[in-house]
């Protein structure tokens, strides 16, 4: 019999063992059988399941919104590994707090289905045609969106957009997915439903609203103009560090006497900015700690700019310097002047304040989060999908700097440190495994840099013209070959003075 480790046996997660869990732990406690769905959301990962479906397990307990609960789907082959793994368990989710100050668990509820995975999406389909469903909401990450680097509107040219155009009927992308889902409203006399990214872009939901009315006009142009005045695209800003699922988070679940296949590990910190822009009603998510409000732009560039891109300011030195987690980045005393500088310097004079905090209130904020040794975030989950990140979150900064005749030093430290890493070794010699959808790009890429530094700024599609800038090429250059002659350390040392 498995055990816990004060030797009790353990609960297997289930409906009909949420009442074996010890008394300590948070269950829902209103009537899953009493659940009707609402909402679909593409992409169930850890940080939907730590954020979105949070606030409405949440606003589920004071005995609301019973009939907007989520069915999980996926596009993905792999997304059928976490269907199996949240079906066998009534897709319940033990949600672990990390807060320095101790470590509390709950179990959520506001899940209670999870569509095949298959190919065509002909259940997702159904599913989203059907009248009861009026949010689809997304974590497809920030590469998900097939944004074009030149036109910064839908690749028509991808070739998975390519697929949904000759086969609208059986698409292989979410978009492609709820273009199907749409027809099938709107030929029957529906209503559309609003689709809701939740997914770190600028914009989010202006680029989805881009990507689901432009590729609905190459097949019928007269379902996009209906998509594009009758649907809903808020745009919104989430934010929560959630990190992956391994051996250890399945052992802290074990640790409190749960058997949880997937469970979900968070920091003590969760924020929701939400345009209020919904086609077909929504949850009172604000009764429960979200915001709505018009000016998600301004939430959403701070956060942007001091978190997201903070995040590669530390994850490309970590993974150079076998510094495995971003908490042990900001306790590494270089690393940690390097984002402090880089940050009140660079970034932040950029960034406008919103009504609860200035910048520098948030840099501040955000060091203390990072900072959390309770949070076991790998430097390799945060560098994943460089490519998207550096040219979402980085580029623009230095866009901007640039223009405002402000200081890029650290900034082009920063895009230095990533197309090292991008050589795939670290300092210690142990190789970095391939972390990108474009890797070996990157990585050819890396390789002529190391005799022509330049050439890692003649790559268009992230860059643009930034390569011709003589200010931000210097500096890069200078930071690159510093970098491989001398070491990280040293380069950043000679940054922060």
């Amino acid at each position: 019999m498995n055990t816990s480790a004060q030797g009790k046996p353990l609960v297997k997660l289930s409906n009909q063992t949420l009442q074996e869990l010890p008394d300590t732990i948070v269950r829902p406690s209103y009537d899953r059988a009493r659940l009707k769905p609402g909402i679909v959301h593409v992409g169930l990962g850890n940080f939907h399941r730590a954020h979105q479906a949070w606030y409405l397990h949440r606003l589920m307990q004071t005995g609301a919104s019973l009939d907007w609960a989520i069915i999980g789907a996926g596009v993905r082959a792999t997304d059928a590994v976490m269907r199996e793994k949240l079906l066998a368990q009534d897709c319940l989710t033990t949600l672990a707090e990390l807060d320095p100050g101790g470590i509390s668990v709950e179990i959520t509820g506001a899940m209670i289905d999870f569509l095949p995975v298959e190919e065509g999406n002909g259940a997702l389909i159904r599913c989203i045609a059907d009248p009861s469903i009026r949010i689809v909401s997304l974590t497809v990450t920030e590469g998900g969106y097939f944004v074009s680097a030149e036109t910064g509107g839908l690749d028509l040219a991808h070739p998975d957009i390519q697929h949904d155009i000759a086969n609208p009927d059986a698409p292989c992308t979410v978009f492609g997915a709820i273009v199907a889902g749409l027809r099938v409203r709107w030929t029957t006399g529906v209503g559309p439903f609003t689709v809701q990214s939740c997914d770190n872009l600028k914009g989010n939901g202006d680029i989805t609203r881009t990507a689901v009315v432009t590729l609905a006009r190459q097949t019928d142009p007269d379902l996009a103009d209906w998509i594009d005045a009758k649907g809903a695209f808020p745009n919104s800003m989430v934010d929560c560090i959630v990190p992956a699922t391994g051996p250890a988070e399945i052992a802290l679940a074990r640790k409190f006497g749960i058997d949880d296949a997937a469970p979900v590990t968070h920091e003590n910190f969760r924020q929701w900015v939400i345009e209020d822009d919904f086609c077909a009603g929504r949850p009172d998510w604000d009764r429960v700690g979200a915001t709505f409000t018009p000016d998600v732009h301004t939430y959403e560039a701070m956060k942007i700019r001091i978190l997201n891109a903070g995040h590669q300011v530390l994850a490309n030195a970590g993974e150079l310097l076998s510094v495995e987690t971003i908490a042990g980045c900001m306790a590494d005393r270089d690393i940690a002047a390097f984002f402090a500088k880089v940050q009140n310097t660079e970034i932040a004079p950029l960034v406008g304040g919103t009504p609860e905090m200035t910048a520098l209130e948030y840099v501040a904020l955000i060091t203390s989060r990072f900072s959390n040794p309770e949070i076991h975030d790998t430097t390799r989950r945060v560098a994943f999908d460089g490519l998207s990140r550096h040219r979402g979150f980085v580029v623009p900064i230095i866009q901007d700097a640039l223009a405002d005749g402000r200081p890029v030093d650290g900034l082009a430290l920063v895009e230095a440190l990533w197309a090292r890493m991008c050589a795939g070794v670290r300092e210690n010699g142990s190789v970095i495994e391939a972390n990108d959808p474009e890797w070996p790009a990157l990585a050819a890429a890396a390789e002529i840099a190391r005799e022509k530094p330049e050439a890692w700024l003649a790559q268009r599609h992230i860059y643009g013209d930034l390569g011709q800038d003589e200010r931000f090429s210097q500096a890069f250059v200078r930071a690159f070959r510093m970098i491989w002659s001398e070491g990280t350390r040293t380069a950043i040392r000679r940054y922060t003075g």
